[in-house]
């Protein structure tokens, strides 16, 4: 049982920034690799970016390199979203996701590789 918890989101104009957190408890929370996924109306859910445990396996999705940093902070089991730069096309739902190994791989970013889920943050960026 993992309870994930997403803040931080709002409305913000195009060409500013959020932070968004993601504080995961309960008796099975592990070092597995944590996720950021978003998903706008009419769309898919997409992968925004993810991090193993250690920090030293990174992956972030083509539209958000270079604009958005993953990290975490394993003693508040908490995993972070810095987004700057932010564009319209950025605004969606975003949600963390705790991965089903302990690193990604090109291969494994999807949904289903993914156990637990928050229920969400919205992000909404105004042109």
């Amino acid at each position: 049982q993992v309870q994930l918890v997403e803040s931080g989101g709002g409305l913000v104009q195009a060409g500013g920034s959020l932070r968004l957190s993601c504080a995961a408890s309960g008796y099975a929370v592990s070092s597995n690799a944590m996720g950021w996924f978003r998903q706008a109306p009419g769309k898919e859910r997409e992968f925004v970016a993810g991090i193993n445990w250690s920090g030293s396996n990174i992956y972030y999705g083509d539209s958000v390199k270079g604009r958005f940093t993953i990290s975490r902070d394993n003693a508040k089991n908490t995993v972070y979203l810095q987004m700057n730069n932010l564009k319209p096309e950025d605004t969606g739902l975003y949600y963390c996701a705790s991965h089903r190994s302990f690193d990604y791989t090109t291969l494994s970013t999807g949904p289903d590789w993914h156990s637990y889920w928050g229920q969400g943050t919205q992000v909404t960026v105004s042109s």
